[in-house]
């Protein structure tokens, strides 16, 4: 049978048009009406159009979600399950993401400007990948006896935590919420989800899937709405016995303060980051390093958490790879999210790109040069884009340096020899990711261990891959995401002894 063409960019703005996603707070396993009604229109940063209005939620609404969440969890509807039992629902649930793709992807790309080939060809293989994953590892978990001798029993079990607040970010609203989703559920947990107010959309379709696939009633709660309400009642529930929180440092600070005001529950951090690139002289491909330097900071505009946002060069190489990054950044230019040719995309909304050019005039003002880029554009009407941007003459004290931009900026350092570009790639508040580039394996390799990051990358940037955890040092944030690692973020240790003298 021939094989259905794929979708133009005419046949995803005519899909757009006709798109009519879920609106509403989804609580106990229904859609519900916010206590406080009324709704927010959620406009897309394409053309600033809107997509949807949205039902704002409220504190009480977050109470009703934690309480359905509560009596799902006490009532062991879903903890209590066999392992084996939870795999197949969260298969069927990973199965159900991959059948709805399309809608998923449009969802996405409308909701935060991501190019559509990559939130089909990324964001939602990605989340399936990850739900399927956790799925899997649900009846592989086992626990210890202790060595205590004849006279005694001791088991050690993993047992789930208990009810999980999760805070997603707007920057890979599909992505995270898997990391957040997979490792809670296939571990028994109960769950309110909070979206970012900016990208509500694909929650609240999870919601749906997670339902269909079988989740118990209560299993997951999505309640969109502001952090200021929504995400503060959380976070100062005592009921709620954990939060999983990606975003930024300020907010991260509330809600450890918040959790200790109210019941001391653990909060899992991650708040991004100012990921230096070392590239050094006798790094083995110039071009592979320009090209991985250009894709780790202006894919999805910049808007990643670990992008390679600060470029560390060796002062010898420094004219030849500085010509090959603006090459690169002037072939990246930002087009129409739903064209599947683009490649780059738009800035979440009009506020973020008015702060983000709020820092390229930052940089100016303190010295540095921009080589390209700098000033928005506009491939669609109304929509909020700036092209691949390059400051050069940067300093590691500017602001620009050190302070995270949160977009397709990217700052241009230089040093003299390896152990100042790594004093230099140290000198910040965090410590989320970092590469180095050179030929000299043992010289990566005591680099590397000195480089405060949770994760480095060697003659490449930001390879990934679930098995593996993300998370980093510093003000970054503590925990991980990803790998078995998460799986202990979401239990706790239980000591049964029993005497047999």
């Amino acid at each position: 049978m021939p094989e259905t063409a794929a979708p133009t960019h005419a046949d995803w703005i005519e899909r757009a048009r006709t798109l009519r996603p879920p609106t509403r707070p989804f609580i106990d396993g229904d859609w519900a009406d916010p206590v406080g009604g009324g709704s927010v229109a959620d406009t897309t940063p394409r053309d600033g159009s809107v997509i949807a209005e949205v039902a704002v939620g409220g504190a009480r609404d977050a109470e009703r979600a934690v309480s359905a969440a509560r009596r799902a969890f006490d009532d062991g509807r879903w903890a209590d399950r066999k392992p084996v039992e939870r795999k197949r629902v969260l298969l069927r649930f990973a199965d159900l993401v991959r059948e709805h793709a399309a809608d998923l992807a449009l969802l996405e790309s409308l909701d935060v400007g991501h190019p559509i080939r990559d939130a089909l060809d990324v964001d939602v293989p990605g989340a399936a990948n990850c739900l399927q994953w956790y799925a899997e590892a649900a009846d592989k978990q086992y626990g210890e006896v202790g060595p205590t001798g004849p006279e005694a029993l001791s088991l050690v079990t993993r047992e789930p935590i208990g009810v999980v607040a999760a805070l997603v970010p707007w920057n890979y609203p599909l992505i995270i919420t898997a990391w957040k989703l997979g490792p809670a559920l296939a571990t028994g947990n109960s769950v309110v989800l909070k979206p970012a107010s900016q990208s509500p959309l694909t929650a609240l379709k999870l919601a749906e899937l997670a339902a269909e696939a079988g989740l118990p009633d209560g299993v997951l709660n999505v309640v969109p709405g502001p952090g200021t309400t929504v995400g503060e009642a959380l976070a100062r529930d005592p009921r709620v016995d954990k939060i999983a929180f990606t975003g930024s440092i300020d907010t991260g600070r509330r809600l450890l303060h918040a959790a200790a005001d109210s019941n001391l529950k653990p909060v899992q951090l991650e708040m991004g980051g100012k990921s230096p690139q070392l590239i050094l002289a006798d790094a083995p491909d110039l071009d592979a390093a320009a090209a991985a330097v250009g894709w780790g900071i202006f894919y999805n505009a910049g808007q990643t958490c670990n992008a390679g946002s600060r470029v560390l060069v060796q002062r010898g190489i420094r004219d030849a790879f500085l010509a090959k990054v603006v090459a690169f950044a002037e072939r990246m230019q930002p087009g129409d999210p739903l064209d599947p040719a683009t490649v780059l995309g738009s800035l979440v909304d009009a506020g973020h790109l008015a702060r983000v050019m709020g820092y390229v005039d930052i940089g100016r003002a303190e010295g540095a040069v921009v080589l390209t880029g700098g000033m928005p554009v506009s491939p669609v009407a109304g929509g909020s884009y700036l092209p691949p941007t390059v400051l050069a003459g940067v300093r590691n004290d500017m602001r620009v340096a050190r302070e995270e931009i949160f977009g397709p900026v990217v700052s241009i350092l230089e040093f003299d020899d390896p152990i100042e570009g790594v004093a230099m790639a140290n000198d910040t508040d965090y410590g989320l990711a970092a590469a180095v580039w050179t030929s000299d394996l043992r010289l990566a390799h005591r680099l590397s261990r000195r480089i405060r990051a949770g994760m480095v990358w060697v003659n490449t940037f930001d390879a990934a891959d679930v098995t593996v955890p993300f998370g980093g040092f510093k003000q970054s944030g503590s925990g991980r995401d990803k790998s078995l690692h998460a799986l202990e973020g979401y239990t706790q240790l239980k000591t049964t002894w029993m005497d047999l003298s």
